[in-house]
Order: structure tokens, then sequence, then C-alpha cells
């Protein structure tokens, strides 16, 4: 058994999804590991990972649009606004999604079907730097 450890550094612009598959895919096509798990986990509590559909862009907006009615920004249900009116739709977006991800690795690939690609959900409004830590396990 091995295993490796990396970490992707994204830079967001704003509240959507960025896709943070190729950096994926190619560290572990890079890793030498043919079969294994991959866990990835993103150390915030303001932004998640999502795996969803990679090939027609409105899927993305509808994500977006639809977390934007169930949580928006404001909502006088909150109390801790510290950082702004989107710093608690934030923390419950990203307790709705998911903080790490868990892949199968065969071939030497990631095993992400057809049409499925590996996202960061940036849940504030302003620019941030995300870190994102990736852990391979296999042989």
């Amino acid at each position: 058994m091995q295993q490796q450890h990396h970490q992707i550094i994204q830079k967001t612009h704003g509240r959507r999804l960025y896709d943070i598959t190729p950096p994926i895919t190619r560290w572990v096509a890079d890793s030498e590991i043919n079969s294994g798990l991959l866990t990835l986990y993103i150390q915030h509590t303001s932004a998640s990972l999502l795996i969803n559909e990679n090939y027609d862009s409105d899927v993305l907006v509808d994500m977006e649009s639809f977390f934007a009615r169930l949580v928006p920004d404001g909502d006088p249900l909150f109390i801790h606004t510290a950082e702004g009116p989107d710093d608690m739709p934030a923390h419950v977006r990203s307790a709705l999604t998911q903080t790490s991800l868990s892949i199968p690795v065969t071939g030497g690939k990631v095993a992400l079907g057809a049409w499925q690609g590996i996202f960061l959900y940036e849940h504030r409004s302003m620019a941030h730097t995300r870190k994102v830590l990736l852990h391979l396990l296999g042989e």
C-alpha cells in the first residue's frame, strides 16, 4: 500500500462553482497509483466540494439559483453576520453540501462518470484563496 498527499490552491472570485477536476486528475495520473481511494477535503467553513455535471454549464447556474432561494443572503433569521450578509448563509450552504469527497481510483484514473466533474463551491461573495487537501491511498 502506498499513500500520497497533495494540496490544491484555488483562487475564487466570488460565489460560484469552480471546476477543479483537471488538476486533480493530472495529479492522480502522475501518482503511479493504479488502484485505490482518493479523498478530498476542503479546509474552510464557507466553501464546499461537489461532484456534479461538467458538460452543460446551465447546471451550475441552476445550482446557484436553487441555493440562493434556499439560503438567501441577509435572511433576518441569522444573528451571525460578523462578516456581512453572506456570512451565515455561506456556513449553512457548506453544511448542506460536503467538505470531503471519496472517489475510487481505477486504472490510474479518478473513476468519475462520463459527465461528472469535481467542483469547489465558493459560498462567499468576495474573492478568497481556498485550500483542498488530496490524499491518495492504494497500490
